[in-house]
């Protein structure tokens, strides 16, 4: 089993700045990919980001150049930095996590942290 926990939501104004992160304890060592999903009122939760334990990064075209995923394989955390927030941002974000390269199947979720956007 593994565990996710994430801190770092909250409330900023468009054009600020989150930083979130996420730290992984238990089985660590059966973890490949980590990464972010996000779920707004009314809509799927969607992959934002991931980045597998060797630095291969994907991102969510919707982020792309403003959103920035990292990793510290050896604290099992990352971090997923988010600049020039739009109201279109506001969302849970849950950490993600499986054994394999490909994050589109999570098998570990985090309990997901708030963040909100105003215009």
């Amino acid at each position: 089993q593994v565990q996710l926990v994430e801190s770092g939501g909250g409330l900023v104004q468009a054009g600020g700045s989150l930083r979130l992160s996420c730290a992984a304890s238990g089985s660590t060592f059966s973890i490949d990919a980590m990464g972010w999903y996000r779920q707004a009122p009314g809509e799927q939760r969607a992959l934002v980001a991931a980045i597998t334990r060797g630095g291969r990064i994907n991102y969510a075209n919707n982020v792309k150049g403003r959103f920035t995923i990292s990793r510290a394989n050896a604290k099992n955390t990352i971090y997923l930095q988010m600049n020039s927030l739009r109201p279109e941002d506001t969302a849970v974000y849950y950490c993600a996590t499986n054994g394999y390269s490909d994050l589109g199947h999570p098998d570990y979720w985090g309990q997901g942290t708030q963040v909100t956007v105003s215009s």
